[in-house]
């Protein structure tokens, strides 16, 4: 055999040769608590899996179960009302979509020692609403208990109530500590109702507590419930014990928070794209502020229109103030002038010196009109001499840029006279 003949036969031989994967080290399964045997006379099913024990909660719903002000099945409806919104929102659920109403509960708010020990699940079928409850038998058994939540399958679309803050770095923590045995944890997509109940109620709740969101817009109050904050108090003392009398509570309590994620999704989607008007204008102006931000100023324009039309002088000057600026943009000048006026009356300082100075542009280059922008840009510095929401800097730095637009204007107007 040559010597090329010798070396091709080694190259061959080399490319063959595969590096050997180092094989998962076996989970050490824990022993089964005492306790959960006690937690199973009371209602729950115990698991097993490769990775030790938990308990488990089911509770199944028929589409027409009602909670608050709606049925369940108004999930559906809406559903299809973001198909033919025609809309790019973040908010949005579309067919197909493999929808899961998420939320836990924790031994604390942070810190390596703390916790999950409930993962509560609701998934969307046709057909009903299942919801499944997991709960950590004790620490020993937490991989079971992350293992059989199934959210290491990919194609989910969780939807939460801060869970984007809490719940799911919460659970990613957790779940760093298994990674050498579990699947890897999908990143799904999230939907984090309350950031979208902070923007649609902005300036009209004063606090979007999930409880207090219940009470006031979705016709839901809660009777015989625990306090958050007990909940870990009392998981800790059914471990403890072995009674489960209390954490049939905090699953009720569990329960009640992700059937309300549904119900709020509802209504928000409603508040979102209904032309029926339910809600406050302060409300609607939030969402046409909203529509704006995502760039869907049709929409946008639309909904602040309505808020102008059917409300009073007094409610709307914020959606006045929004819509001047859209008018601007689409070169309907007087209309953004007439906006702007009506806004002056009800706004905020800083919104208010900002109409003054759109309103002195909008005179001076739109409408060439000297005196009119004179007068609304002396408005202005007399409201900057006067302010109290800005530092001294900031307020020498304004005033400087006020007196040359009026020194400019001096000059226009001394030129055309």
């Amino acid at each position: 055999m040559s010597y090329e003949n010798k070396i091709m036969q080694l190259k061959k031989m080399l490319g063959k040769k595969k590096t050997e994967e180092c094989p998962k080290p076996s989970y050490p399964k824990p022993e089964k608590p005492a306790h959960i045997d006690e937690w199973e006379k009371a209602g729950l099913s115990i698991v097993e899996n490769d990775f030790g024990v938990l308990v488990k909660r089911q509770v199944r719903y028929p589409i027409s179960y009602k909670h608050g002000r709606y049925k369940l099945e108004q999930f559906f409806h809406v559903v299809e009302k973001w198909e033919k919104a025609n809309l790019e929102h973040p908010y949005a659920i579309h067919y197909g979509e493999k929808v899961l109403f998420f939320d836990t509960e924790t031994t604390g708010l942070k810190g390596v020692g703390t916790h999950i020990f409930l993962l509560g699940l609701l998934e969307v079928d046709e057909e009903e609403f299942v919801l499944n409850q997991y709960v950590l038998a004790d620490p020993s058994n937490e991989a079971a208990f992350l293992f059989e939540s199934k959210l290491w399958k990919q194609g989910y679309t969780i939807v939460t109530y801060n869970g984007k803050s809490f719940d799911w770095p919460m659970l990613q923590m957790r779940w760093t500590f298994h990674k050498n045995y579990l699947p890897k944890l999908q990143i799904p997509r999230q939907i984090d109702l309350f950031h979208s109940s902070k923007r649609i109620w902005k300036n009209h709740l004063e606090k979007v507590k999930l409880m207090k969101v219940e009470e006031e817009k979705l016709g839901f109050k809660r009777e015989n419930d625990i306090p958050g904050f007990l909940a870990p108090i009392i998981y800790a003392d059914a471990v403890k014990s072995g009674d489960a009398t209390g954490l049939m509570k905090v699953l009720q309590h569990n329960e009640w928070d992700i059937l309300s994620l549904i119900v709020l999704y509802i209504h928000s989607t409603k508040l979102l794209l209904d032309q029926q008007l339910q809600d406050e204008a302060i409300t609607y102006t939030n969402i046409g502020k909203w529509y704006k931000d995502l760039k869907e100023l049709k929409q946008s324009e639309q909904v602040l229109l309505t808020v102008t039309e059917h409300f009073d002088e007094k409610e709307t000057g914020l959606a006045y103030y929004y819509l001047a600026f859209q008018q601007k943009r689409n070169k309907q000048f007087k209309e953004s002038i007439v906006s702007f006026q009506k806004a002056i009356h009800t706004i905020d300082g800083r919104k208010k010196l900002e109409a003054y100075e759109q309103l002195a542009m909008l005179y001076e280059h739109q409408m060439k009109d000297v005196s009119k922008a004179m007068q609304y840009t002396i408005k202005g510095i007399e409201m900057l001499q006067e302010s109290d929401f800005l530092s001294e800097k900031q307020k020498k730095s304004r005033l400087e840029k006020w007196d040359k637009r009026l020194q400019r204007l001096k000059t226009k107007r001394g030129k055309y006279s």
